[in-house]
């Protein structure tokens, strides 16, 4: 199913049409402020386990990340965030990072990986945080499979690629073609591991 949601003011009933299937279970293809990403809600573990089907990959290895919806969201998914490291999330959220965290006991055991850390995000996107705020948790953040980035700005051949294997793909305007910056933060300062649309002074 292909719904057209405004990426200014997101429709609230498509909002909660939209979260309804993240709730029972379903897999979205939902915007950010970079590449579209598939989503669905982190509590639905067999939810989870199929995204990583469709990427091909283990839980374990998929590099999931999820989306909050602003900073007290995502302090109840990272451990005690020391004041510099508060203060940068501050500086660039939202925006176009993942930020890898250690992570709390809030964090679902198979979206920790082995060092027990996690990839936080908050996009400057008014879709996936109207979901996110609507669900009252966070949301999955996975990339699509495959290679063909050109082609996964475009919400109708999305849909046309994935229509059978999830639920709902969301329109909401032409994505990106860069991924997110990743930083990681469990070392103590912060440490470029990817560089993507967000710009990052160490």
């Amino acid at each position: 199913m292909l719904i057209h949601i405004h990426p200014d003011n997101p429709q609230e009933r498509l909002i909660r049409q939209v979260v309804e299937v993240l709730r029972n279970g379903g897999i979205v293809v939902y915007p950010t402020d970079t590449i579209y990403g598939l989503g669905c809600d982190i509590h639905q573990h067999k939810a989870v386990e199929k995204i990583c089907a469709l990427k091909n990959v283990s839980p374990q290895k998929a590099q999931l990340s999820f989306v909050c919806y602003d900073l007290s969201d995502l302090s109840q998914y990272a451990k005690q965030l020391n004041t510099s490291v508060y203060r940068s999330l501050k500086q660039y959220l939202p925006g176009p990072y993942t930020f890898i965290l250690e992570a709390s006991k809030q964090v679902p055991k198979i979206l920790k990986t082995k060092k027990d850390t996690v990839g936080i995000r908050i996009p400057d996107n008014n879709i996936a945080r109207a979901i996110v705020k609507e669900l009252g948790n966070p949301i999955l953040s996975a990339s699509l499979p495959g290679e063909d980035v050109e082609e996964y700005t475009d919400p109708e051949i999305i849909h046309d690629r994935f229509e059978k294997r999830v639920d709902i793909v969301i329109d909401g305007g032409v994505g990106g073609m860069v991924p997110s910056t990743i930083i990681d933060f469990t070392t103590g300062a912060g440490e470029l591991v990817r560089a993507g649309a967000g710009e990052w002074e160490s």
